[in-house]
């Protein structure tokens, strides 16, 4: 690593907390209490829950329970995408059929501006700048991705949409070797910290009760338990998606995937000139090791990718710190992307776990017999998708208790979705690790190799990871 990168704040949980610092966390249960509905998980899910569910029915009693602080874990730290992609949404489609499908992913698009909209009802400045998603291709087999993906997406449903050529792209953005792009409108940049601390003051000025330093450690029919006492409560939500894995008997639900980042020193206007990104669109490529990235209300370039994409054990680490390797291969993307940068400072660099089911579906669920409901497995797109799967917890909540009848979001395919266990370790660390070993070397094939047809080795990856 160059000079340039070799002195940075790594962890101190993200980079999104550099200006507030760490907040100081609101009390912890002091005891045996109870409510109407209790949510497990003080981040997006649980928080957006806890909004909507009180603001449907103003009555109702709500405890949320946060292990840390909320928006310790991915709302947090995750790369500021707001946006409509869906984790599942093709198997979805052969389960219960391609317009069951449809109408989740034009549910998906509504909601990057349902948060929008409910950011500046509530007045939460998360500097939002809805300027869409670009997606880049570097090689040959990319490109025939891209164009693949985007005919994929127009079946779907998603007509606005558009595909660009390499002149076109470089009028937006311009990224070193890049051939073409593909752009949606349905796509935001914001600063997630802001959002989580303001719709965690939000839901708390409706009443909403929020106990932080509480972790629970186990989930029962009507029970919350933590070290300090449990909280009885007709419905138990489990809003966990990365840390579900350190509750009782969930070890093999979700695995905790890791994901870091990088963030650059802020730039200059002669720095910007030369890289274009005018229209402040989130960016994203078609390797199959892909990286994200978006230009911040500050003027840096916060980019991510996986690095050490899981722990032995599903174990979750504690503030953030990324390896050092990690570190030199996202900043070794950046300079790819924009070699004029090849001097910039990287200032901060952190880590944070996002959940994936065995079948990389999504799915949210309320079990009537038990009130036992979930909502998670976003597979790294839950900044829109957790408001999403909160209206509908709200729905099957409120359904459940006869305050409401089916709605279209309790008719999704998503709800109810079930799907097998991971495997055992150490079966489930080899897979992982050597999933991502042979998407990474497919990628480095493709640059050494250019051709239009895709890497094999990728094809394989995908079979044995589920994906495909």
């Amino acid at each position: 690593m160059s000079s340039s990168a070799s002195s940075f704040v790594n962890g101190g949980i993200s980079f999104w907390y550099a200006d507030d610092g760490i907040p100081v966390a609101r009390e912890p249960l002091p005891g045996d209490a109870t409510a109407d509905v209790v949510i497990v998980g003080g981040g997006y899910t649980g928080l957006w829950t806890a909004y909507y569910l009180k603001k449907a029915a103003p009555f109702l009693r709500i405890t949320v329970l946060e292990q840390k602080f909320c928006g310790y874990g991915a709302s947090g730290r995750n790369g500021g995408w707001l946006y409509n992609g869906v984790a599942g949404r093709d198997r979805y489609a052969k389960l219960h059929g391609r317009e069951a499908a449809v109408r989740l992913q034009q549910a998906m698009n509504d909601t990057v501006d349902e948060v929008i909209a409910v950011a500046a009802a509530e007045g939460i400045d998360a500097d939002v700048h809805k300027g869409g998603v670009l997606e880049v291709a570097t090689t040959p087999a990319q490109l025939a991705r891209l164009k693949a993906f985007h005919e994929h997406e127009l079946s779907y449903g998603e007509k606005d949409r558009e595909l660009y050529g390499a002149r076109e792209t470089a009028e937006r953005i311009r990224v070193a070797d890049a051939v073409g792009s593909a752009w949606t409108p349905h796509g935001a940049r914001l600063n997630p910290v802001k959002l989580v601390k303001g719709l965690a003051a939000t839901v708390e000025g409706l009443g909403v009760v929020i106990h932080e330093m509480t972790p629970v450690t186990e989930i029962r029919p009507k029970h919350a338990v933590t070290p300090y006492g449990t909280v009885r409560a007709p419905y138990v939500l489990r809003c966990t998606e990365g840390f579900t894995a350190s509750l009782k008997g969930q070890k093999r639900t979700w695995l905790p995937m890791n994901s870091s980042m990088i963030a650059t020193e802020p730039l200059t206007e002669a720095q910007w000139a030369a890289i274009g990104w005018d229209g402040r669109e989130t960016l994203g490529d078609m390797a199959h090791a892909y990286m994200y990235a978006q230009r911040t209300a500050d003027d840096r370039i916060a980019l991510g990718g996986r690095g050490m994409p899981y722990r032995f054990g599903s174990r979750t680490d504690n503030d953030g710190r990324t390896q050092q390797a990690t570190v030199e291969a996202l900043r070794d993307i950046l300079v790819r992307f924009f070699p004029s940068l090849a001097g910039a400072r990287v200032t901060h660099a952190w880590s944070g776990v996002l959940g994936v089911p065995r079948d990389w579906c999504a799915t949210v669920t309320l079990d009537r017999s038990t009130g036992l409901g979930w909502a998670g497995g976003y597979v790294g797109s839950g900044v829109a998708t957790t408001n999403l799967a909160a209206r509908t917890l709200r729905d099957l909540v409120r359904q459940d208790s006869g305050q409401a009848g089916r709605t279209a979001l309790t008719d999704l395919p998503w709800v109810g979705h079930k799907v097998r266990k991971w495997e055992p370790e150490p079966f489930r660390w080899l897979g992982v690790h050597g999933m991502y070993a042979t998407y990474h070397t497919a990628d480095r094939r493709e640059r050494r190799h250019p051709g239009t047809e895709s890497s094999r080795l990728a094809k394989a990856a995908d079979r044995v990871a589920g994906r495909g």
